[in-house]
């Protein structure tokens, strides 16, 4: 059988040529581990950081419903009582209040932002009450349509920093970072030597200075730097809970991870090889309910000299993560083309989902009931 290298490898390498990036790192999970992995560049490897860019969103997401799952915040109270510098932020018209679940979900209504956020990744708390208070621009209002928005994320760190007196990267270093292992994943810039961003200009690749921006208030929506070994761990973590495993590793109950990857507003039907199929986002991922593939959960991320995604299968265990050092690589093609490739060699076999401890707990007490059962202990 075709092995997921051969498969991924040169459809990686299309990539490189096409999006002319300089390095990268890529990587194939299979049930909880890091099966394969491939790199291109001098001194790249699955263990060099990459900055994440909106991959981060998950991190930031899942450390909210801890907090939410201890009592801490609540996900439908409006986030101007808990952080009343927020309130100038309204929709238009009779909107409703906006909630931690409008801002996780997408659905706050707030106009896309993009290329404004990615430059202002360090911007100081002054800087964002002038935001706030200068009046945010809505496209729909809360509640109402999916409407890609980085900023509502800056003011998921900000409702985290007003109820809890840390900042979104102490929880999730905390909660998640270190009890997963993750010892490559860090808000700052690594010590260690990392991708370099590179941009295309006029037809060449050359350095996309300055350099990469420090951890500031829009940090919680793409600050994180990691690698292909550190994010399959994470991919691993995410996708357990879909299959009635619990490593008890991360602090974050499974059924909250699965809420993550659940569809909270729905975006439409994306079109994948002329098939449609419904779309949506969770809190702070992306999900497709693919017609051949079963559920798709994942993310992309694009910052100024940096394009990356991770993508995984719950139905079969299986995820793809790579990263380019070129300015919004491209993996979309990438990993719609790998996994049509998976599937069609027979590389992709459904997953046999566990049952839960306590139900692995009454079979085995029922068996045991069974195996040795005396008619006498009736009488």
């Amino acid at each position: 059988m075709t092995s997921m290298a051969d498969i991924v490898a040169p459809l990686a390498q299309r990539s490189i040529d096409e999006c002319r990036t300089p390095a990268m790192a890529w990587g194939v999970v299979v049930d909880g581990s890091l099966a394969t992995a491939g790199s291109q560049g001098e001194g790249i490897d699955e263990n060099t950081p990459f900055r994440i860019a909106s991959m981060t969103k998950s991190f930031t997401a899942a450390a909210v419903l801890g907090l939410r799952d201890e009592g801490v915040l609540s996900l439908d109270h409006p986030v101007a009582d808990y952080v009343p510098e927020l309130a100038s932020v309204r929709g238009p018209g009779d909107s409703a209040p906006i909630t931690l679940r409008h801002l996780l979900s997408m659905s706050a209504g707030m106009a896309t932002d993009d290329a404004w956020a990615d430059r202002h990744l360090d911007a100081s708390i002054d800087f964002m009450n002038d935001v706030y208070d200068s009046g945010v621009r809505f496209a729909v209002k809360p509640g109402e349509a999916f409407e890609y928005s980085n900023l509502g994320f800056a003011m998921i760190g900000r409702v985290v920093l007003k109820v809890t007196g840390r900042r979104v990267r102490d929880h999730v270093e905390e909660r998640l970072l270190r009890p997963l292992g993750m010892s490559n994943t860090t808000w700052d810039e690594p010590n260690t030597p990392s991708a370099r961003p590179h941009r295309v200009q006029d037809g060449q690749t050359i350095h996309d200075g300055p350099e990469p921006l420090s951890d500031g208030e829009i940090s919680p929506m793409g600050g994180l730097w990691s690698t292909v070994a550190d994010l399959a761990t994470w991919v691993s973590w995410l996708d357990e809970a879909n299959a009635g495993r619990d490593s008890g590793t991360g602090d974050l109950r499974a059924s909250s991870r699965r809420e993550m990857q659940t569809m909270n507003t729905y975006l439409g039907a994306s079109t994948l090889d002329g098939v449609a199929a419904p779309s949506g986002y969770g809190f702070g991922l992306l999900v497709r309910d693919d017609a051949t593939l079963g559920l798709v959960a994942g993310h992309s991320g694009g910052l100024p000299g940096f394009g990356s995604q991770m993508r995984w299968l719950p139905e079969y265990g299986v995820g793809l993560i790579a990263f380019g050092n070129r300015t919004y690589t491209g993996w979309g093609g990438v990993f719609d083309d790998a996994l049509a490739a998976l599937q069609q060699t027979g590389g992709l076999l459904p997953r046999e989902v566990q049952p839960a401890p306590a139900l692995r707990a009454a079979r085995s007490g029922i068996n045991s009931l069974i195996n040795g059962w005396d008619d006498a202990l009736i009488e």
